[in-house]
């Protein structure tokens, strides 16, 4: 098994350093599995992909990070990411929220990262970046419940999406009633059982996808049988097709 490599990083609240810009970028090529630790910004952050997919977490919360759908982190909660001046940019959300990584959007940021934008040149870039902003109809995020109860559920599905013990299968392993699991799985996520399998599904097979696997290979990793049945369980669940996250 490959290593996982943990990086930390600071933890800062909201505006706790000034910063000399309106929007700054960077970006780098992860060449390894990497794990962040908690951390948060004194900025708000835009967070996109070149390629590949990668997830955020904040508390019970867990994003997709795709080359087509980005997050939005505002200052002080918690790769290519942009950093946005808290005094200079008014917050999309006050919580972290997925962010449709449109072409023009893509280029306006490419444009800020040119060294010989002119100040004026950058200005107008910078106001237009704020101007195309706009969540995501595609939000790839999954709730991670915390009930003791639905804990063994959580890691085996998450460690094997193709799980493909039912409701009633947990209910008899469990020792309660599949209603019982029904009711904490709403209480806690406002998913029911099957709801929360796709997602988490869904989820993972992004992460396949935009690492090149074929449908047929990304259907049988996440539980279906054919890749039909697998497209129309992605298309119930993030309202998107697979082809959507294919790596280019």
């Amino acid at each position: 098994m490959e290593t996982v490599d943990s990086r930390t990083l600071p933890v800062y609240s909201a505006g706790a350093v000034e910063v000399p810009f309106v929007i700054a970028g960077m970006d780098e090529l992860v060449s390894r599995e990497t794990r962040w630790e908690a951390h948060s910004h004194p900025t708000h952050e835009l967070l996109w992909n070149e390629r590949g997919a990668s997830s955020a977490t904040v508390g019970s919360r867990t994003w997709t990070i795709t080359p087509t759908v980005g997050l939005w982190m505002p200052a002080g909660t918690w790769y290519r990411a942009a950093q946005l001046d808290i005094a200079s940019v008014p917050s999309l959300s006050d919580v972290p929220v997925a962010i449709e990584v449109t072409p023009l959007l893509r280029n306006l940021l490419e444009r800020l990262a040119d060294d010989s934008l002119g100040t004026s040149s950058r200005s107008l870039t910078e106001q237009m970046v704020i101007d195309v902003l706009a969540p995501s109809p595609n939000e790839l995020l999954v709730l991670v419940p915390d009930s003791a109860l639905l804990q063994p559920i959580v890691d085996a599905i998450g460690d094997d999406p193709s799980d493909m013990r039912t409701l009633s299968d947990w209910a008899r392993l469990l020792g309660v009633s599949p209603r019982t699991i029904t009711r904490v799985f709403r209480s806690e996520t406002g998913m029911s059982f099957g709801q929360w399998v796709s997602a988490v599904r869904a989820q993972r097979a992004v992460t396949l996808l935009a690492h090149g696997l074929d449908l047929q290979e990304v259907a049988e990793r996440v539980g279906y049988h054919s890749t039909s049945a697998f497209g129309a369980a992605f298309r119930r669940t993030t309202g998107a097709t697979p082809g959507m996250f294919r790596a280019s």
